[in-house]
């Protein structure tokens, strides 16, 4: 994607902007958000508490150790019209960009588009940020410049950014991509889907064995399907804190292992 700047300079970034996008149902309708490419290095581990710092991974702790841009809310939201957008990039003196269009009905498009507008917009200071290094005044920041942004995954900011509901949906949906693959014996479908399956697990507690839900639904047997569906039902569940139908869904797993 190339976002547009109707406020700021792409090659002079502010490093804090607002995002808008058109409604694909209504172009009179806007979508918003803010970006912020924070100024140093941020750390959220830093400010976790120690008893749920410990629970995290080394991986989680690591990509909270590294926050290179965020967006605030992590998806477009409606409320705004364009022109109070404008007088308020204005007043804040904030970069003001139109990132596209989007249904307004779809969650995962609207982080998407975020996510991306995110990358984008960050590579944009980045670009900027590395001429801070030739002001003379300015050579103690060289030590201290902005991460690259080139590896910065979009699919995987994006996946940060979704609830366990959402993952959950996002897996239930991959697991009929999945059977569909192993039906049309699709091998490039196959590892693209089982790549992202994981991805999507490794965001989950263990509570929910996201990992057994994604290698039944690679097996390619009738028993790989329904095993697929008993774990999802059970994350459900247990999402939803409907304890006491978890027990039958343990046992069903049980008989088919």
């Amino acid at each position: 994607m190339t976002i547009r700047f109707i406020r700021g300079d792409s090659q002079a970034p502010k490093g804090h902007a607002i995002f808008f996008a058109h409604s694909a149902t209504d172009s009179r309708t806007v979508l918003a958000t803010y970006c912020v490419v924070p100024p140093m290095p941020l750390s959220l581990a830093k400010y976790l508490p120690s008893f749920l710092a410990s629970q995290l991974s080394p991986e989680d702790l690591q990509e909270a150790t590294n926050v290179p841009v965020m967006p605030i809310p992590p998806m477009l939201e409606e409320g705004n019209a364009l022109e109070r957008l404008q007088i308020l990039a204005e007043r804040r003196d904030d970069d003001l960009c139109d990132i596209g269009t989007v249904n307004p009905k779809d969650e995962g498009a609207r982080m998407q588009l975020v996510a991306q507008g995110c990358q984008e917009y960050g590579q944009f200071y980045v670009n900027f940020a590395s001429s801070f290094a030739q002001i003379g005044t300015l050579t103690a920041i060289e030590d201290e410049a902005p991460i690259a942004l080139d590896d910065l995954d979009t699919d995987e900011l994006l996946i940060q950014t979704m609830t366990d509901r959402q993952r959950l949906a996002e897996l239930g949906k991959l697991v009929g991509v999945a059977r569909y693959a192993l039906e049309g014996r699709d091998e490039h479908q196959l590892q693209e889907t089982r790549q992202r399956m994981r991805r999507v697990a490794q965001s989950l507690a263990d509570k929910y064995r996201s990992t057994e839900l994604t290698e039944a639904a690679f097996d390619p047997d009738e028993r790989g399907a329904r095993l697929a569906e008993l774990y999802l039902e059970r994350a459900y569940k247990l999402l939803d804190e409907e304890y006491s139908d978890i027990p039958n869904i343990e046992r069903a797993i049980r008989e088919l292992q």
